[in-house]
């Protein structure tokens, strides 16, 4: 396998077109099918499947796309750290849980682009599972979850800030009547559950389990927003970071429950893969996210270990 090969595999990916690309490289279209054909038969698979003049990935090529965009990037952070270059670019890929990228990842962004332009950032949405994988090959370059710790050996992790978790409901629902909401009051509640914000939700199952709480309706959804919705429209209860209902709260339309247990302090970690190097341009995304987490207003006093307060 040859970086031409790959550069070649990836702009007829891109474009769809073997002749487009050969025009866009200054090879003949023949050398690009070449160039392609030695790809398949290196891996014993098809890369593509030809639909008249037409060209589509298959799923094989789906997946190889993603290792070459990343190759591609770190041949050109190569060459530009070897010559003298000293902006970082080529491009990151990120998994974030929801609520951070809402409500606290635009800052951040907005600081590493203003130095950073020549870098392209993509964010995918969170998802605990197959994290430490993905992390390992390559696939994605960095991860942020709100969880208590991260367990995998691995894995290393920084914590850039903190979060505080709590019931909410709609202001008519029956629990937000209450003076204290004990935990057995969630009993047969139905409790809407994001898939998207990954861990945090975990801690509040198992104090549910710890209470031996079983009789209750989940509903898990793969939006925030929809969860807020959902609970404004009197459906049910959830668990969510404070952050990311206080302007639903302020203006009433929404409320915190006063649970016996105390809200759930979480951290934000920044996770990386411990034995992979760490590139200029990764670096640079973690130093302005601390720099910029840093100066954002995390005043309250956190449990670290992310238990209830």
């Amino acid at each position: 396998m040859e970086i031409r090969q790959l550069r070649s595999f990836r702009t007829v990916a891109n474009l769809l077109s073997f002749n487009k690309a050969a025009v866009k490289l200054h090879y003949s279209q023949s050398n690009i099918s070449a160039q392609i054909q030695a790809l398949e038969e290196e891996f014993g698979v098809r890369l593509f499947d030809r639909l008249g003049r037409r060209v589509q990935l298959t799923e094989t090529g789906v997946q190889l796309l993603q290792y070459a965009n990343k190759i591609m990037d770190l041949v050109e952070e190569t060459h530009a750290e070897v010559t003298g270059g000293k902006e970082p670019r080529g491009s990151l890929s990120i998994r974030i849980p929801e609520t951070f990228g809402t409500h606290r990842l635009p800052p951040v962004v907005k600081e590493f682009h203003s130095r950073f332009p020549k870098v392209q950032l993509n964010f995918i949405t969170c998802a605990h599972e197959g994290l430490e994988k993905d992390l390992r090959t390559g696939l994605i370059d960095l991860a942020f979850l709100l969880a208590e710790s991260i367990q995998t050996a691995g894995l290393a992790a920084e914590t850039v800030g903190f979060e505080s978790v709590a019931i909410i409901a709609g202001p008519d629902h029956p629990l937000a009547k209450k003076r204290i909401v004990h935990t057995r009051d969630l009993t047969g509640e139905t409790i809407l559950l994001s898939k998207v914000d990954c861990s945090y939700r975990k801690i509040f199952e198992q104090i549910l389990e710890q209470e031996e709480i079983h009789g209750y309706n989940r509903l898990e959804f793969h939006s925030v927003e929809a969860i807020k919705r959902s609970i404004m429209a009197g459906v049910g209860i959830t668990v969510l970071p404070e952050i990311a209902v206080a302007e639903e709260v302020a203006q009433k339309r929404l409320v915190i429950l006063p649970w016996s247990e105390g809200k759930i302090d979480v951290a934000t970690l920044m996770i990386w893969y411990r034995d992979r190097w760490i590139s200029p341009t990764m670096k640079a995304f973690m130093e302005v996210t601390k720099k910029v987490m840093a100066q954002a207003d995390m005043s309250h006093t956190p449990v670290a270990t992310g238990k209830r307060k």
